[in-house]
Parts: C-alpha cells; structure tokens; sequence
C-alpha cells in the first residue's frame, strides 16, 4: 500500500489521546530550541563561526551532537521497524556496522580532516586530487543531502498526522520552519547545542516506551518466549541462520553483513559523511575532534535496545504489522507502542522526542549542505574571492533553499514501506563511492589526481545498476532490500577500487611534496598540535576510548550469538 494512503489510515486508526499538558512540554520545548538558536546567535560573527562553530566546542558537547546527529526520526522509527520485521538481526547495524567505523574515524581519520584545517569533507578530496573531483563530490553530497532531510521530514509528518491529527503539509512546513529558524539564526553552533538538548530528550522519550513494553509483554522471557512461538529461533540470535546458501528473515549472510554491512556501508556513512564529521571538525583543537566519534560510540552501543526492543514488542503485540492484507506497516511500530502504553505527560515528553529527533537528523543534513555548497561549490566555481560577509549572507540564503527542497523530496520516501532500507539504498549510492575515493587516496601515495573523480563515477554507477538493475529486475535473486543494499555497496566499492587502480597506471601521480598531511606516514604542520591542558589525563586518551569501545560492543554480542 502506498505510504500517503497509509498515513491517512494512520491518522484514523492511531489518533494519540493528546491533552493540553502534552501540548504544554511540546510548547515548551519549541521555545527553548528556538532561545538557542537566539543564544548562539551572538557568537556567529564570520562564516567560520556559522558553518564550523568557530571551531571552538568541546569533546562532550561535539561527542554528543555526534551521536544526536545520526539518531533522527529515521533512525528510531527505521530501527525499530527494522526490530519488528527481521528481529534481533537490528543490533548489526550498531555494534558492526556502526562502531568499528566510528573509532576508525576518530583514532586514524579526523588527523587527517582537522589538521589539513578543511572545512568540509569534499574540500579534502580536493587537496588531494583534483577540482573534477572535488565538484563532483560536492554535488552528490549536496544532493544526498536534500534527500536525507526530505526523509526526516517526511518520518516526522507521518508521525504528527497519525498522532497529532495535523494535516501532513502542516507538520511538513511547521518543523520546516523551526529547524530554518535556528539554523539560519545561529548557524551550527545553534544545531549542535540543540543537538546535545534532543539526545536527552529522545532519551526520555524512549525509555518509557522500552519498559513498558516489556511490562506489558511479560518481561524478557515473556517477550523472546512469544517471539520464538511465532517467529522461530533465528528472530531471537543475531548470527542464527547466516549461513551462506541459509534462508533467515535479514535475506543476508554472514559475509555480506560484515562485509556489505560493517566494512563498506558503515564505514561508508560515518567515516565521510559530513553530517557527521562537521560536528568533529567543529571541536576546539585536534584532541578534543579526535575524541568526538569515541565518546560517542559509548551511548551508540546502548541506544540499539532503546529502538530494537520496541520493534520485538510490537512484533508481538501486533502480530498483523507488516503482514500482507493489513495496513500496519512496520514503520508505525513505535506510534502503536505510545498510542496503545503512554499515560499523558508521558506521551507529551514521548511526541516531543520524536519531534526532536527529527529536528535532530534534518538539522544535521541541512547544516551541512548550507557548508558544501557555499564553501564548495559557490564560493570555489560560481562567485570566487568575495568578502567573508557575502558568504555568511549567502549561506543563511541557502539554508532556506536547501528546507524547501527537502519539503520537496519528502515525497520521494513515499513508496518504501521501510524508511531505513531508503536510506540505507541512498548511502550504498552516495556514500560508499566517497569512501573508497577516501581510503585508497589516504592510504595509497600512488593514486593518480585524476584517479578520484573516475573511480567516484564508477562506484555510484555500479551501486545503481546493481540496485535498479540486477536486483530490481530480478536477474539474480535477493530476499529482501536490506540484501540488496548490502550486495549494492560491495559492488560500489569493489567497482570504484578497480577503476582508480587501473586509472592511476595510466595518469600522473600527485608531486609527493603535495600529500604532505593528506596520506598515512605524511605529517602536516596542523598535526603537531601539542595536547591542551588536561587532555593527556589517560581517561581521555583517544586509543583507550576506541579499543575500549570495541571490546564493549564484541562483548554485547555473546549473549545474541549462541
């Protein structure tokens, strides 16, 4: 069924008992987000301050946001669906897919961003190859961008349509136009405060929602006990079934999870895409950038149970969810949870968490396109060499721009009964070709300047033929979309490698005296910087976070794997 008609349904069949207390915390709430925006304003003098917080914030303030960054609308509403439909599989999307690469960025990656003092992630290509690809990148982020935000926008106006009763242009225009407004007012500094605010309060949203969830299903054993009647055993493990050649409910093997899912999809998002590595870059000197992903890995190994055991729940309080012949698709597991478990005041803070994880996820993507295309685009190929004030106008110009077309793009999410397979699909596009760009030019001195922008357009190339061809036409079988994602980002990545290599034999290599700060085993100037006080205290020390970090998420995987 169509997701418009759905969210109709929706709004019938899942109508929230709201009273004016509810609608209190949610006034509340909006007033302070936009006094933030107001507060960070003073601050926002030059266009570094708007589009890179002056580089000045602190590693808990930066870690924080980092994580708000990612746990958007999208992410709760797509994980738990992702919960209810393949089961305890969910937890691969953080403990491999998500870790790993979030300490590969801070302990190996961000000396390389924040010394080389870039202001984006396409700017970095851009010193290390060439402008075609630099262009390139930048447009495809920009554009990935827009259609992220318009997938935030569109998670959200389901949600206020089926619990709130607002028509879904409403709710489409009204977040619009508070994430406008604090953006446009205080620039990052603005997101990324708020950023901090909405983690703790999508935190209190969800939380109630786990309990008493649990409550209602009779407790852990009273939930797996159900599941396994209905769903078999595999539901329950994470590693049950992956066999290669057995059939289980992810339509994926062991081999494509850790290669599709951990290695090349996650390192993929999170060590390029610049939502996320704006925020490190934002950070007050190189420790406190380098500590931004590891104290954010700690909450993002916790946060899968927050959002997975709402998607079991739901599994198994209605079992007709995501069935064919019904109207309940998955993606509406966590509104039945709040419709049919939150008292009032409750449901208040839990409306307000959805909203702010919204606000969160679109503030994240508009924030950061607002940056690549002023930085990368308009000011490096349309209007060069303009006073610092031209940008700062130009940038708050095109933050505005940039809410309307993802109002535009909302539309788009339309017709994925999954919102997180969508995304998923778009970064197999966008993100894995970046990131093997990325990787082979950092790790290989060889690879030739022109090497980048033909080994971009091969891997996005492939990742879509792959995806609309192979997969959609049915020329070879996959279960499921998760699958083909999975499969999509492999060719991506295996397609952009061989076609930098086999370029890079035939074109000139960079003069080595250029590289200097931009591959392994070269130093910058900007990489000497010295710890500042209190830093070198062994708790804040990066390599400890990190490894600590992975052996946390190894050690949660035992209890789900045996």
């Amino acid at each position: 069924m169509h997701f418009q008609a759905e969210g109709h349904y929706l709004a019938d069949g899942l109508r929230l008992p709201t009273n004016g207390l509810d609608y209190t915390i949610l006034a509340i709430y909006f007033a302070v987000v936009l006094g933030i925006g107001f507060a960070a304003r003073a601050s926002v003098r030059t266009s570094l301050d708007f589009f890179l917080s002056g580089r000045s914030l602190p590693a808990w303030v930066t870690g924080l946001a980092f994580v708000a960054a990612n746990l958007g609308a999208t992410e709760i509403l797509g994980m738990a669906a992702t919960g209810a439909q393949y089961g305890v599989a969910v937890v691969h999307w953080y403990w491999i897919g998500a870790i790993p690469a979030m300490v590969f960025l801070g302990l190996v990656m961000m000396p390389f961003y924040y010394g080389s003092k870039v202001r984006s992630v396409p700017e970095f290509l851009l010193q290390r190859f060439d402008r075609p690809a630099h262009l390139l990148s930048s447009v495809l982020f920009a554009f990935a961008a827009i259609l992220i935000a318009g997938v935030n926008l569109y998670a959200l106006s389901i949600v206020v349509e089926a619990l709130l009763g607002w028509p879904q242009w409403v709710s489409i225009v009204v977040a619009g136009f508070f994430v406008l407004a604090y953006i446009t007012v205080g620039g990052l500094s603005s997101a990324i405060y708020n950023e901090v605010l909405q983690f703790f309060v999508i935190l209190a949203a969800l939380i109630p929602l786990t309990v008493l969830g649990l409550k209602r299903v009779g407790g852990w054993d009273g939930l797996t006990g159900s599941l396994e009647k209905s769903h078999g055993s595999d539901f329950l493990s994470a590693w049950g079934g992956t066999g290669i050649g057995d059939a289980n409910p992810l339509g994926a093997n062991w081999l494509t999870i850790v290669l599709g899912l951990g290695f090349v999809l996650s390192f993929g998002y999170w060590t390029t895409n610049f939502a996320e590595v704006q925020r490190a870059l934002s950070a007050k000197n190189l420790s406190a950038a380098k500590r931004t992903p590891l104290i954010a890995a700690f909450p993002k190994i916790f946060i899968v149970f927050a959002v997975m055991i709402p998607g079991l729940v739901a599994a198994v309080l209605v079992p007709r969810i995501g069935t064919a012949g019904s109207d309940l698709t998955y993606n509406d597991a966590i509104p039945l949870l709040m419709q049919e478990l939150l008292p009032n005041g409750v449901l208040g803070i839990a409306v307000t968490g959805l909203l702010a994880a919204f606000m969160a996820g679109m503030a994240a993507n508009v924030s950061s396109f607002n940056t690549v295309f002023t930085a990368d685009i308009w000011a490096k190929y349309v209007v060069r060499d303009r006073d610092d004030t031209y940008y700062l106008r130009f940038g708050r110009l095109i933050t505005a721009i940039g809410v309307l077309a993802s109002i535009g793009t909302a539309f788009l999410a339309a017709s994925f009964s999954n919102i997180m397979s969508y995304l998923q699909t778009l970064f197999s596009f966008f993100n894995v070709p970046m990131f093997v760009v990325f990787i082979i030019g950092m790790f290989w001195k060889r690879a030739s300047v022109k090497s980048g922008f033909w080994g971009l357009i091969a891997g996005t190339v492939a990742a879509m033929v792959n995806y609309f061809v192979v997969y959609k036409q049915g020329v070879i079988a996959i279960p499921t979309d998760q699958g083909a994602n999975f499969v999509s980002a492999i060719v991506g990545f295996v397609a952009g490698a061989a076609v930098m290599v086999a370029v890079t034999l035939f074109t000139a290599p960079k003069p080595e005296a250029e590289l200097a700060g931009l591959v392994y085993g070269t130093r910058s100037p900007g990489m000497e910087e010295a710890p500042s006080e209190g830093d070198d205290a062994w708790y804040r020390r990066p390599a400890l976070l990190g490894w600590g970090a992975i052996v946390l998420a190894a050690a949660c995987y035992l209890p789900y794997s045996f």
